[in-house]
């Protein structure tokens, strides 16, 4: 057995984080073209003068627009199309001479972010919205998308104050010697897919709870640390339990196997039995128990071969950063 006490200062940078991704990013993916486009386009014909084009486009203050015949999207024009139009002093012509015929175009049910990869490779400014019979249904710009996605994070950040309210009051109103909320996650070998997700899940509930961020993101890593280890080093995977109590967060990791040798020597920073194939995607770096122990109060790490591994951590919270007791209780600084 091994028990090292620990601070929360001086937290080393992890070096196997993957890629951050934001909100917005993950709302790209989400959000489906038809959610975000202007419904109802502004739309020619190609027997439309020129002309009359310029009025439309004047009045309705608009820079483009599809071209259709009955039901089918045959062309578009933009405004790079009208400026040659006027370079040739062409206004009497019909807009099927002037229009764009290989038009880009995307469906109501795609992701919004293939509309921005074809924006990004196109750069055209706006691009129409079909149906799966080819039918238009909308037009989309770069405009309607940063809309959409800011409608959209406003509708999170309702919805997370709200749940945000109702998770740090969860134990006001409990009556019991010792209240906890348990946390649980079964972690699987080699799943890189998924690591990280319960320490994700676990910092956002963290936060739902009152916490403050810095104690959030303690956890985080802590938690992110030991759900890598059982990734990397376990053979039939493991769990991750998380007791959040008013006054203290207690984190356990545990597996059947295949157990350390050297506990102390796991416990130096930079060593590691990582396989060279696990190196080679990022992983086993040896500096996981060494980020931990910096992330939390006190760690202790029992293992045995061919039986398995325990890893236990603990957080203590004072009166200022107790968690599920409600804002109020918080000012008035009372703890269960």
């Amino acid at each position: 057995m091994a028990q090292t006490p620990a601070s929360p200062h001086n937290i080393l940078i992890n070096d196997q984080v993957a890629e951050n991704i934001t909100r917005t990013e993950e709302l790209a993916y989400e959000l489906r073209v038809s959610e975000v486009m202007t419904s109802s386009p502004k739309t020619l014909s190609p027997e439309m003068i020129m002309r009359d084009v310029v009025e439309m486009f004047r009045k309705a203050r608009i820079s483009g627009a599809p071209v259709v015949q009955g039901e089918n999207l045959v062309g578009i024009i933009s405004m790079e199309d009208l400026i040659h139009c006027l370079c040739q002093s062409d206004l009497d012509a019909q807009a099927s001479k002037y229009m764009t015929r290989d038009v880009l175009t995307v469906k109501g049910t795609d992701p919004v972010v293939e509309a921005l990869k074809i924006f990004v490779s196109s750069k055209v400014g706006r691009l129409p919205v079909i149906d799966d019979q080819g039918k238009l249904i909308g037009i989309l710009t770069k405009g309607d998308i940063t809309r959409g996605l800011l409608k959209a994070l406003q509708r999170d950040i309702q919805v997370e104050e709200i749940r945000k309210y109702r998770a740090s009051h969860l134990f006001e109103d409990i009556e019991s010697d010792r209240t906890s909320l348990i946390l649980r996650y079964n972690i699987k070998p080699r799943d890189f897919t998924h690591g990280g997700a319960a320490s994700s899940h676990i910092k956002r509930a963290l936060l739902r709870l009152g916490a403050s961020p810095q104690i959030a993101r303690r956890c985080g890593i802590a938690v992110y640390e030991a759900e890598m280890n059982l990734i990397i080093h376990t053979l039939r995977g493991g769990v991750i339990r998380v007791e959040i109590e008013p006054n203290r967060i207690s984190i356990e990791a545990y597996d059947d196997g295949p157990g350390i040798p050297d506990v102390e020597l796991a416990m130096k920073p930079g060593y590691s039995t990582a396989s060279e194939e696990i190196r080679e995607l990022g992983f086993g770096a040896g500096m996981g128990l060494a980020n931990i122990a910096r992330c939390v109060d006190n760690m202790v790490l029992e293992s045995v071969v061919d039986k398995g591994t325990r890893l236990k951590m603990r957080i203590n919270l004072d009166k200022e950063e107790s968690v599920g007791e409600g804002y109020s209780s918080k000012l008035d600084g009372g703890t269960s």
